[in-house]
């Protein structure tokens, strides 16, 4: 069925078959609403080698069953420093739990798209359930080759909204997830504060560090001339911490911080991948880094992720946490609005990380 470039907007986006629904049927070439200019696509003079005479330059990859705990809680403090990414194995999160949400995002995406655009935004019975496809397509010159379903999970009632509204083929098993990662996002915060001699998480601070979560389940169909486009754009969380789950293809690339090259993150089963976000990055002060990073679509095969991204809640305001400035420390962030924060990083393409502009001072 030929679809005429005018039509591609209707067809993606309005009419909600995504752009798994142009893999369906057989394009050959790149949409040119895909295609990235030159200058910014990802070549190999851009790439870091993953090993490198020997020694691994990848992620760190770090084992939580050691049972060394002063050891493992520097590495996390460093990773976080150095790199803003890092993998976690043996993190107790049940491998049957990660395999499940893998594969319920794969039946979610094979639905009819009848049944998919019931939770596009204009037809979605809840505001906090959202399918859609790129990442801000009402403002982005170039699409993301992608098609994604949002949870949000904004109070302590989720499960009952989730059971009411979250849709049926993915629903028990994001649920799960979302439970099964709360003691690993749980004690990731308190570790990283305690590198920030913050030793004590009292519920307000839980709830400024923890207060909402949205699941991702993200869908990348396999993509013709993937050297031309981005599954997902260079760019950073506006997130506290993200935990992602990602499957065997592979494609997510991180830029170093210290010399901006992209290296790649190899999946590794079972492992999750661990990053920081801007509001951690405002909370530190600068300390710990969020790092850009983006997704390139695969040739031969379909991918999926599956994103958690930990915030505060709308309502809070964000900036350098008291406790660093009370300690002498001059700030280099403002106080923001985690809402106006938000909105302003909605509001346009993935940019790298110019959104955390927004709360420098």
């Amino acid at each position: 069925m030929p679809i005429s470039p005018k039509n591609i907007k209707e067809f993606v986006q309005i009419q909600g078959h995504g752009v798994k629904g142009l893999a369906d049927i057989g394009i050959t070439s790149l949409p040119t609403q895909y295609i990235k200019p030159d200058d910014e696509r990802l070549n190999k003079q851009k790439i870091s080698l993953t090993k490198d005479n020997g020694e691994d330059h990848s992620i760190p990859i770090i084992d939580m069953s050691n049972s060394d705990t002063d050891a493992t809680e520097k590495l996390i403090c460093n990773a976080a420093e150095k790199w803003g990414f890092f993998q976690l194995v043996n993190h107790g999160v049940p491998l049957k739990v990660l395999e499940d949400v893998k594969a319920a995002t794969y039946r979610f995406f094979e639905m009819p798209v009848e049944e998919k655009a019931k939770y596009l935004a204009k037809n979605s019975p809840c505001k906090n359930v959202r399918y859609g496809t790129s990442f801000a397509p009402d403002f982005e010159k170039v699409f993301e080759w992608k098609d994604h379903l949002s949870l949000f999970v904004v109070s302590e009632d989720y499960e009952e909204e989730a059971l009411a509204y979250w849709p049926l083929p993915c629903r028990d098993e994001a649920l799960e997830y979302l439970k099964s990662t709360k003691n690993v996002i749980s004690n990731l915060c308190k570790i990283l504060m305690k590198g920030l001699n913050i030793h004590e998480i009292d519920e307000r601070k839980e709830s400024l560090l923890t207060g909402c979560k949205r699941i991702n389940l993200t869908y990348y169909p396999k993509c013709p001339n993937p050297e031309l486009t981005f599954g997902t754009g260079p760019h950073s969380d506006a997130s506290t911490l993200t935990i992602l789950l990602q499957d065997e293809v592979g494609g997510l690339y991180v830029r170093r911080l210290d010399d901006e090259s992209w290296i790649h993150v190899p999946p590794i089963s079972g492992a999750l991948v661990v990053n920081v976000g801007d509001v951690l990055q405002i909370f530190s002060n600068g300390k710990y880094k969020s790092a850009e990073h983006l997704v390139i679509p695969n040739g031969n095969k379909s991918r999926v992720s599956v994103p958690i991204f930990v915030h505060p809640t709308f309502n809070d305001i964000i900036g350098p946490l008291q406790e660093i400035v009370d300690r002498g420390d001059k700030p280099i962030y403002k106080d923001v609005s985690f809402l106006d924060y938000m909105k302003y990083f909605l509001s346009k393409p993935h940019d790298g990380k110019a959104t955390i502009d927004f709360a420098s001072i």
